[in-house]
């Protein structure tokens, strides 16, 4: 298929530009870092298991729930790193149609809607992860108390809702095209 624009100038069907350095924060190298961390975890654990099937016909079994909680803290991080980047999940047809300023609010709901959310299953997972200390609760795969792996939801959870907070601030501060600011009203 040929595109109709002129060489050098970008195609319509191609990816889109990178976000300006005002809708993006300064930093994700925290979120970045994290995932390709769990990422390398999850590959190395897993060819792990596999080598070890296929050369003893037997498995490690700590595989199985490491695994498990190394893809919950991936989909935490990577919602983390989807709200600050203003890529989380929602209808293009109503967040992007009607005038700028509705657009804006839109935005503006959505992002005090996660950060509520997310600070409210942050509050709310303290009081699970309180109590598999209290009760010495055990995972069921190998044994190690439940916490160590509880602990991680109520913190990245604070960590969405403060990323959700950081996109509030970045679209209240955004000025959708069209509307009238205080510079356009001086003579």
């Amino acid at each position: 298929m040929s595109s109709s624009s002129p060489p050098g100038a970008p195609a319509s069907d191609a990816a889109p530009a990178a976000a300006s350095p005002e809708s993006e924060p300064r930093s994700l190298r925290l979120e970045d870092w994290l995932t390709v961390i769990v990422m390398a975890a999850l590959a190395l654990i897993t060819f792990a298991n596999v080598l070890v099937r296929y050369f003893t016909n037997s498995s490690f079994a700590w595989t199985e729930e490491i695994s498990v909680f190394l893809m919950i803290v991936l989909a935490l991080v990577a919602g983390s790193a989807a709200v600050a980047r203003d890529q989380h999940i929602r209808i293009e047809y109503f967040a992007e149609g009607g005038s700028a300023l509705r657009s804006k609010r839109l935005a503006q709901l959505g992002a005090i809607t996660v950060a509520v959310l997310f600070a409210l299953i942050a509050v709310l997972s303290v009081r699970v992860v309180w109590d598999d200390y209290r009760f010495g609760e055990t995972s069921p795969g190998i044994g190690v108390p439940q916490w160590w792996y509880s602990i991680w939801l109520p913190v990245f959870s604070t960590l969405i809702a403060a990323r959700a907070v950081g996109l509030l601030v970045r679209r209240t501060r955004v000025v959708p095209e069209g509307t009238p600011t205080a510079k356009d009203a001086q003579p």
